[in-house]
């Protein structure tokens, strides 16, 4: 029996106008020749119109009681049931529906179906329920529920889509819920489904189409089958054959409902008989998982498992845990078996997972767990479930985990904005001997904040970490900007034995990193090796982070650490500016390994204020690190630090190549001074070497002339024959920074100030004797002979011309007597003023 009740609306209030009881019926139409007899509350279904290996019912009301049944008696080799529903009632359904066979079942009510807490599945083949107006057939024929009164053109081919129509009836499965229990290091146990619930035999397809779509706390299961759940206001969906059945595609939906899984329901395609884990598909407008309900896929076998896909145009909202907080509101797939788990892949404007909901893949065996791809405009990982105990169960995450020896998955996000917030986790683990896998993180603005996260072991994390001997696997990031706060943390690290992953930061605007939860959990971006029980061999990986803008603030800070045995990371950083303010650190440390490097190269300033600190250092014996800092500008105040010292081990080394620094010195120990020390306690020390480069800035680059002038030839050596000669040095005030640029006025504040001048009579300050000029006495010239005569001796003597007299020559700096018949040249110089140089 069912109950029907009607309200008005009266005064502002809402009263009962009547409550009338209605027997559950199932009544044929008498459009096709379907025969019901009934015993009790139970009906079978006989005849019908058969076309092929497809069998038609047409009933006006299909309402099934509980403890009730409706027995579709067919044939054995009828491969297809297509029942209608054409009354315009809701079809109310707590009984039992069984075929014979392998039979698929189709019912169609365009005016909605409801499933109560009893109703029960016993059917062979795959079972389709809707609220379509139509089924549509490859041969074009059409099955319509609303217009009974035509001929049915039957099909005995193959049903290749559903039409619906403008307000489609919705569909309801009631129950009492699951039994599961559920952690995130758990694999799925104590599901019980037994006989409750909506099931299928192994490797068939489970669906439901409706308006909107409902599962308060209904089981489906569909073992290594397909699980379709659609919610679809206007348009029509494809139906595509299979193996297991049909699986669904909306190329011609105009728009969709909305889909609720509430109160501890369950859709599972686990498999007991050893099949593969099945694959769950969800379409909708918004789709909600609450209450510590659950999608499940447990793969049991040596095959891969299928997906979970959910593509909601509006949002996916996973929140909250059940009352006894032993099962979160999930997307889980799994494997504990040979064969691989399969993905989960989300398609969304908005994903929000709070209270403790949980999106999980996972391996507990040697077979790779699947991926998690998540692709949405804004993502959202929010807080904890209050009152449960375990701070690891209780946070809302996003978790790609292996717990075997397999590999886990990778998970990829790709949105405008991610929000990790009071608690919440993004991560990718290894908790056995498998490997971890990637997080790759695409996205426009990121933040992770602890804000409002309760006291004791909660924190933000987007993080890839080994909690066993497998390695971490990678965390890379692509955004444009990146903020870090409260205590939140970007990291790659390891807990136990394996070795931690490498971490990539690309922000192509800025990244902030800011505060502290508590005095010992700052704010945090890196890769560390902390082995829980203080013994490791693990290596760090390396940070790697380029951004023009990168700002530590207020005790937050930037690192690779190794803590075990093992050698830290190298520290990467490419930035345009670089600030540590009040307590911000940037290091590199170990406990006793070799020490980590820090490599920083920055095209404008690093600033480094109140206690800010950037370190190589290691502890016991462990030797410190190198620091390598580029940059043209470096700035150290109120008590600010570079640090490479050890204590046994030896002092690590600090290079520096700067135009400028301002406050920083080189000094052998820490002072409470702004200090660049690379000491050692025990050991021997490090080296420091800064370079300073005076390059003006200012000045740029000059380009060189290739024709080289020899600039004494441009001066000249010899005096005028004509006139006094003269020599004159004549004062600049100054040279320009450039060779090829003009002297002028120096500009300062809108005031012009004049170059500098002494004009004091630089002959007080120097005595010196009048100058004059010397010339160096001729060389004798040779003369060719032109003539020859006998002398009076009876000799021969050649003779000469009368040689013409050459002017020697003369330099400013000497003179000489020169013949009568020559002008006395004159030299003329200007007494030398302190202006002139």
């Amino acid at each position: 029996m069912t109950t029907n009740s009607i309200w008005l609306v009266l005064c502002g209030g809402i009263v009962p106008l009547m409550v009338m009881p209605v027997s559950a019926q199932v009544i044929p139409d008498s459009t096709l020749n379907t025969t019901v007899s009934q015993s009790g509350d139970n009906f079978t279904i006989i005849n019908g119109n058969r076309v092929g290996n497809n069998l038609f019912h047409s009933f006006s009301q299909f309402s099934v009681p509980s403890n009730g049944s409706a027995f579709f008696n067919n044939a054995a080799d009828v491969q297809n049931i297509f029942s209608r529903v054409t009354g315009g009632g809701v079809s109310n359904i707590d009984g039992l529906i069984k075929a014979n066979g392998s039979a698929n079942l189709f019912l169609l009510n365009p005016s909605g179906i409801i499933f109560g807490a009893n109703a029960q599945l016993n059917i062979g083949g795959s079972f389709v329920g809707t609220t379509a107006q139509s089924i549509k057939f490859s041969d074009g024929a059409e099955f319509s529920a609303i217009s009974p009164q035509n001929a049915p053109l039957l099909s005995m081919n193959v049903p290749i889509g559903l039409q619906f129509g403008s307000n489609p009836g919705g569909i309801t499965v009631q129950g009492s819920g699951h039994n599961a229990q559920l952690g995130d290091s758990l694999q799925v146990s104590g599901l019980n489904l037994g006989t409750r619930g909506l099931q299928l035999q192994s490797g068939k397809t489970l669906a439901l189409l409706g308006g909107n779509v409902a599962l308060d706390g209904r089981l489906l299961s569909a073992p290594g089958g397909q699980i379709e759940l659609g919610s679809i206001t206007n348009g029509s969906v494809a139906l595509n054959s299979i193996p297991e059945g049909f699986t669904l595609s909306y190329p011609n939906a105009s728009s969709f409902g909305d889909i609720q899984i509430t109160q501890r329901a369950l859709a599972s395609t686990r498999d007991l008989s050893g099949q593969r884990g099945g694959a769950i598909q969800i379409q909708g407008k918004q789709v909600s998982i609450r209450d510590g309900s659950l999608l499940l896929v447990q793969n049991r076998s040596n095959q891969t498992a299928g997906d979970i896909a959910i593509n909601a145009t509006q949002s996916l909202q996973i929140i909250g845990k059940s009352p006894d907080f032993k099962s979160s509101s999930s997307l889980i797939n799994e494997t504990i078996s040979p064969g691989a788990a399969g993905n989960i892949i989300v398609t969304t404007p908005q994903l929000n997972i709070d209270g403790g909901g949980y999106m999980l893949n996972r391996t507990f065996s040697t077979a790779p767990g699947g991926n998690i791809a998540i692709n949405t405009d804004e993502m959202q990982v929010n807080g904890f479930a209050f009152g449960d105990p375990s701070p690891f169960r209780a946070v809302s995450q996003i978790l790609a985990a292996s717990y075997g020896a397999g590999k886990g998955g990778n998970i990829n996000i790709s949105t405008q904005k991610l929000s990790i917030l009071a608690g919440g986790n993004i991560a990718a683990r290894p908790y056995a001997s498998g490997n971890g896998g990637d997080l790759i993180v695409k996205a426009d603005t990121i933040q992770v904040t602890n804000e409002g996260a309760p006291k004791g072991l909660y924190f933000s994390l987007l993080s890839t970490a080994t909690f066993g001997f497998g390695n971490a696997g990678d965390l890379k990031i692509d955004t444009r900007k990146l903020s870090v706060q409260s205590g939140g943390r970007v990291s790659a690290s390891s807990i136990v034995l394996g070795n931690a992953g490498s971490l990539t930061i690309n922000a192509s605007e800025s990244i902030d990193v800011n505060g502290v939860k508590d005095a010992a959990n700052p704010s945090y971006i890196g890769t560390a090796v902390r082995p829980v029980f203080g013994v490791s061999n693990a290596t760090s990986g390396n940070t790697t982070i380029n951004t023009p803008l990168l700002n530590i603030s207020n005790g937050a800070t930037v690192f690779v650490q190794n803590l075990g045995f093992g050698k830290a990371g190298t520290l990467n950083i490419q930035a345009n500016t670089l600030r540590l303010d009040n307590g911000a650190s940037i290091s590199a440390s170990t406990k006793a390994g070799g020490g980590g490097n820090t490599n920083l190269q920055l095209r404008d300033l690093l600033l480094m204020r109140h206690r800010s600190f950037i370190s190589a250092e290691a502890g016991s014996s462990g030797n410190g690190g190198n620091i390598t800092i580029n940059a043209p500008n470096i700035v150290g105040l109120e008590n600010s630090d570079i640090i490479a010292n050890a204590i046994k081990g030896k002092g690590g080394n600090i290079q520096i190549a700067t135009q400028g620094i301002i406050g920083l010195k080189f000094r052998p120990q820490l002072t409470p001074e702004n200090d660049i020390t690379a000491s050692s306690e025990f050991g021997v020390s490090g080296t420091v070497q800064i370079n300073n480069i005076g390059v003006d800035p200012n000045s740029g680059l000059v380009q060189l002339p290739t024709n080289v002038t020899d600039p004494s030839q441009q001066i000249a050596s010899g005096c005028s024959t004509n006139q006094g000669s003269r020599f004159v040095v004549t004062g600049r005030g100054g040279v320009p920074q450039n060779p090829n640029q003009d002297v002028t006025s120096d500009v300062y504040d809108g005031l012009h100030l004049s170059t500098w001048s002494d004009v004091r009579d630089i002959s007080e300050y120097r005595k010196t004797d009048a100058v004059t000029a010397q010339m160096s006495e001729s060389s004798k010239v040779l003369v060719q002979a032109t003539s020859w005569h006998r002398n009076s001796q009876g000799k021969i003597e050649l003779i000469a011309a009368q040689p013409t007299y050459v002017q020697p020559y003369l330099t400013c700096g000497a003179r000489t007597e020169v013949p009568a018949a020559m002008p006395a040249a004159s030299f003329v110089f200007k007494k030398l003023h302190q202006d002139d140089y």
